[in-house]
């Protein structure tokens, strides 16, 4: 592997990332799932063209920003998955994108959506499958859309997020609730109007588990997978697109310290998580302690001084959304130019 000689960096190895995005169209398309990549995770209209020629049916992002972004980057099909509040500020940035795209968005409410005109977008009713963050019981969701259908709204469907699947040895049940609660808030939809509603599920740990009956996945970490999926055994470390290139800037007897902290590597650590972050070419370190600009590493065997090392960020999306560019390795090593992180900061 060429190692990126200033550091820290961004740096994605072009080979795994193009097997991670084929396997995950691979595993949607024999359960004959539609895949729509959240491209919160990347953030780059280059890696998503990657995915839509894999076989992506649209693209998911988290706010009206990052649905800016893709849509000036000529993507047509968006669905932003996040319950929004349609003030006349977000109504009118909206109006915009509806001119140019194909555009969903979420919601759990009537009053969230009351700003909004009918027709400008199709919504998405969001349930809570067991993460217990934003979305309804799937039991009310049928009373939800006869509500919105009734102020004129057109409503596509119903989403969740199986985000409890991010805990050790859950994501085959957790696959399960999310099943359920889409199924169920499937006959509710029909009883209330909707004759084919859409079930949109989605995480990259529950991936390999989805229920065939659901309509979409939409997985975001899998493109590069990080330090939270070796934990969990969702993805090997060769399945590992995206790490840091670090340098050993100070050594000692019992660690090392690298020049890459939170404003790199991001700051989460999950409750499971063994340290802040792991290195990729040493799966026996640990990041055990993480500051600004600094990440003190602990290994059976340290690296020298002065040398480069491959950091496995916690969570890649925190990680790449600190970063302007993703810096390219072709699989002989070679450097391959980069990538802009376009939509990075945009969180509005």
């Amino acid at each position: 592997m060429n190692l990126v000689s200033t550091t820290p960096r961004l740096v994605v190895d072009v080979d795994v990332l193009q097997a991670n995005i084929e396997r995950a169209a691979e595993s949607a398309r024999t359960r004959g799932l539609a895949l729509r990549p959240h491209v919160k995770t990347h953030k780059s209209p280059d890696l998503a063209r990657l995915q839509l020629a894999a076989g992506a049916s649209g693209l998911t992002v988290a706010t009206i920003g990052e649905a800016e972004v893709f849509a000036a980057a000529g993507f047509d099909d968006l669905f932003i998955a996040y319950p929004l509040w349609t003030d006349d500020a977000a109504v009118a940035r909206l109006q915009r994108l509806a001119a140019q795209v194909r555009l969903a968005i979420g919601c759990d409410s009537v009053q969230s959506v009351a700003e909004l005109p009918s027709g400008v977008a199709e919504l998405m009713i969001e349930l809570d499958s067991g993460h217990h963050r934003s979305g309804i019981a799937a039991g009310t969701a049928g009373e939800l859309a006869a509500r919105l259908l009734a102020s004129g709204q057109v409503v596509r469907g119903v989403f969740t997020f199986p985000g409890h699947s991010y805990a050790p040895g859950a994501a085959a049940e957790v696959a399960v609730d999310e099943a359920s609660a889409l199924l169920d808030a499937a006959d509710g939809l029909r009883s209330a109007g909707v004759p084919d509603p859409l079930l949109s599920g989605g995480s990259t740990p529950s991936l390999a588990f989805a229920d065939d009956r659901l309509s979409e996945y939409r997985p975001g970490v899998y493109v590069f997978n990080d330090a939270q999926q070796w934990e969990l055994g969702t993805c090997t470390p060769e399945q590992i697109a995206l790490t840091c290139h670090a340098r050993v800037v100070s050594r000692h007897a019992d660690r090392v310290v690298l020049d890459a902290g939170s404003k790199v590597l991001g700051a989460d650590r999950a409750l499971y998580a063994t340290g802040a972050g792991r290195l990729l070419d040493d799966p026996d370190a640990r990041i055990v302690q993480l500051s600004e600009h600094h990440a003190v590493v602990t290994a059976p065997v340290l690296p020298a001084l002065g040398s480069i090392v491959r950091v496995v960020p916690n969570h890649v999306c925190n990680a790449v959304n600190l970063a302007d560019r993703l810096h390219l390795v072709d699989p002989d090593g070679s450097r391959a130019g980069s990538w802009v992180v376009a939509a990075r900061g945009r969180n509005s």
